[in-house]
């Protein structure tokens, strides 16, 4: 991790060019009482990857990237998609197809193990960056997702601007509620049920689902006062129940964290309440800048620090993308079902905007 912070030192400027690397984020699921699933993440990085809102529309023709520089997997875009990008990149990080198919990009250093490559693979062959939109653009349920991830190569191909190759896994769900995760360790691609919708960073996702065994003490209600022979020992207040839950930034806290979030949260009657009871869930890992940093310096001489860039929230079934960002912690919505779907070309929309208080008077 040293390494690769010393390498983001000196490419800087480069890095900027992508928008698919992220040291902290945490997606969690939640699902409404009328039944509908909402997709909900952070993104975390130490320094602005100028995200923009992107629509990706039907018809989108994309050639996948290849270690060797020979054009990859192309496809034609058969379903529009919506979501996060990173500067001008035309695939997305986070986002929702028409189908109500969700895919988030996490990161996932030191566990990734790409699968091998030749020259025969290059026309089935993606980057990692890639396979999130490309499974956007192509499958409308996880069902499918399953079926057809098989079909492709993901080796370990090298970001120009970066100078090597991100290691990212992946989380997918769907309106029904049902979520996979999407890792490529030991040279394989891994599907993993995902019942809990929950997925931070490294390491992999059978280990952070392992790690839950060490909580199994953990209660949603307070602990009863302890009779120690003639002393009674109550608890101070509320909370006793989850008394000793990790609250610290690394991804194995952020997971038990997230799972006892989600799992404990009263649910929401509808889908516009489940998304806002989601963005208030995640404001338990909204990271200020400066509490994550490992010490390194950029070449001006300021710290680098991990910090929330933005946060989205999605609801599949009406496929509307809700987000905040660092700057602005206005809630905002784009609805993917009111663009043109079949637009020509990719619509990108800015979300820089500075943060607006509004007086208040009686």
């Amino acid at each position: 991790m040293r390494f690769v912070r010393k390498l983001l030192s000196a490419v800087c400027a480069a890095a900027l060019m992508t928008g698919t690397v992220a040291d902290a984020c945490t997606g969690i699921e939640l699902i409404a009482e009328d039944g509908t699933v909402i997709h909900a993440r952070t993104l975390e990085f130490g320094t602005d990857l100028q995200s923009e809102i992107v629509m990706i529309p039907r018809g989108y023709k994309r050639t996948g990237t290849t270690p060797d520089g020979k054009p990859g997997l192309t496809s034609v875009a058969k379903y529009a998609s919506v979501g996060m990008n990173g500067a001008g990149l035309d695939v997305l990080v986070d986002g929702v197809n028409e189908k109500g198919l969700a895919v988030g990009l996490f990161y996932f250093p030191g566990s990734a193990g790409y699968m091998p490559y030749t020259e025969a693979d290059a026309g089935k062959t993606l980057a990692s960056w890639e396979l999130g939109s490309w499974l956007l653009e192509n499958f409308a349920n996880t069902e499918e997702v399953r079926q057809n991830i098989g079909s492709v190569v993901v080796p370990e191909v090298v970001l120009k601007a970066w100078g090597f190759a991100p290691e990212v896994h992946f989380v997918v769900r769907d309106t029904t509620g049902t979520s996979i995760v999407i890792e490529v360790v030991g040279g394989e691609i891994k599907v993993h049920d995902a019942p809990l919708g929950v997925l931070t960073n490294s390491p992999t996702y059978d280990w952070h689902m392992a790690n839950l065994n060490n909580y199994v003490g953990f209660s949603m209600t307070n602990r009863p006062p302890v009779q120690l022979g003639s002393v009674t020992l109550p608890g101070f207040g509320m909370g006793t129940g989850m008394l000793g839950l990790p609250g610290d930034f690394t991804p194995p806290s952020r997971f038990v964290r997230a799972v006892a979030f989600t799992q404990s949260a009263v649910p929401s009657a509808t889908g516009p309440e489940a998304i806002l009871n989601a963005f208030h869930i995640l404001n338990n890992f909204d990271i200020p800048v400066g509490s994550a940093r490992d010490g390194q310096k950029d070449a001006n001489g300021n710290i680098q620090a991990d910090y929330t860039l933005w946060t989205s929230a999605v609801d599949l079934t009406t496929r509307q993308y809700y987000f905040r960002t660092h700057e602005n912690s206005q809630i905002r919505v784009v609805d993917l079902m009111k663009m043109n779907l079949d637009s020509p070309q990719i619509i990108k929309m800015p979300i820089t905007s500075p943060e607006v208080i509004a007086p208040f008077a009686p």
